[in-house]
């Protein structure tokens, strides 16, 4: 999967210069490549962008979504609780005025992944989806997530960290489901569950 090149081919038919497009993606790359980013890397956006291909055909706005996707962690600071809110809107300005797509409902879809509660938007609920996917994972693939994670937070030291992650994963249980589309729901959500809770375990 070449990301630069889905990533350049939306942007220039949504209204980019090529030139312009181009530069976009140095900066994209430059922001997931920090070395801080454990997780919240290229590598994430990729793994979404195969559940994006996957289920394309059920979005309504699927260049909207494919663009939240490539920007929604565009920020990332393990100190702070407005990533999701400084990348919806970097995302926002940096499109062209005479852009197709809609700037709304783009800092709508970032804005969800900061706590990927249910809406009613089918766009949203596939996105959450797309980005919680990893919760599913063989236990083994998990245990390098979580790991991954960790080292994001490697500022903060145990007694301050596990209390928080366990909070976090908690979180997840007490809504009524992890996954918002019954096609996730279906395949994945009994998976998460059980890697959830055994996380919780270990903290």
């Amino acid at each position: 999967m070449n990301l630069q090149q889905i990533f350049t081919e939306l942007l220039v038919n949504n209204g980019f210069s090529e030139g312009n497009a181009i530069v976009r993606w140095t900066e994209l790359e430059k922001a997931y490549s920090h070395k801080s980013r454990q997780y919240h890397n290229l590598t994430h956006l990729k793994e979404m962008i195969i559940c994006f291909e996957e289920y394309r055909n059920q979005l309504q706005c699927p260049d909207e979504v494919l663009y939240a996707i490539f920007y929604h962690d565009y920020v990332y600071n393990s100190s702070r609780k407005d990533n999701e809110a400084k990348s919806a809107e970097l995302a926002v300005s940096l499109l062209p005025e005479h852009s197709t797509v809609n700037k709304d409902r783009i800092y709508k879809l970032i804005m969800v992944t900061k706590d990927h509660l249910c809406h009613d938007n089918e766009d949203e609920k596939w996105l959450i989806d797309f980005d919680l996917k990893i919760l599913s994972k063989e236990w083994e693939d998990y245990m390098i997530y979580y790991k991954q994670i960790r080292k994001e937070y490697s500022i903060y030291p145990d007694f301050m960290y596990n209390p928080g992650r366990k909070k976090a994963l908690q979180h997840f249980l007490e809504n009524k489901n992890i996954y918002q589309t019954e096609t996730f729901k279906n395949l994945y959500e009994q998976q998460a569950i059980a890697n959830i809770q055994r996380e919780i375990d270990l903290l």
